[in-house]
């Protein structure tokens, strides 16, 4: 299976990275194929809402963005990893999921897999809630079928991160 994962922090060292690395490891162990692209270093600007796309083309901007949609529609699995800044996820990773407008209708028609990589500094109950009912929308939306959400509460740097964290991320990587 090809697997993108869309990294959205800025810090490459991170807790939302260091699942990602687990991700990897546990997806690699199976077979799949692993494209990441990092939102938060990567060269995408803003969607526009000019409609140049028409939901079913190119982007106007002169990016990456093209080429991360193209790979997102070669993929059989897409899997979201981002630290929660205020509630949601980072600015860089929602940035390109705007973008998905230019080929809303092509993703949708996929179904593909998704899944959702997240670490938050709190531990409470709070923490989550906005970030897992946002991506639950957009799975749902874009009829994404739902594989996992590893919500790493308490996870504010990666030696404070609980271990089980890691081994989730492992597991989910195996199991996609």
């Amino acid at each position: 299976m090809d697997i993108l994962v869309l990294a959205g922090s800025p810090h490459k060292q991170g807790t939302s990275n260091t699942l990602v690395k687990e991700f990897v490891r546990g997806a690699k162990e199976t077979g799949h194929q692993i494209t990441i692209y990092d939102c938060a270093y990567g060269n995408i600007h803003p969607c526009l809402g000019c409609d140049h796309c028409g939901m079913n083309g190119d982007c106007v901007q002169k990016d990456d963005g093209n080429e991360v949609l193209a790979k997102l529609l070669s993929a059989d699995a897409v899997v979201f990893a981002t630290p929660v800044y205020y509630f949601g996820m980072s600015a860089q990773l929602k940035v390109m999921i705007d973008r998905f407008y230019a080929r809303n209708g092509a993703i949708t028609r996929k179904k593909m897999k998704a899944a959702l990589i997240t670490t938050a500094w709190n531990d409470d109950e709070v923490v989550m809630k906005g970030i897992k009912t946002h991506f639950g929308i957009i799975f749902d939306y874009l009829s994404f079928q739902n594989r996992g959400m590893i919500l790493a509460k308490g996870a504010g740097t990666v030696g404070m991160m609980p271990e089980r964290y890691k081994k989730e991320a492992y597991y989910l990587g195996k199991s996609i």
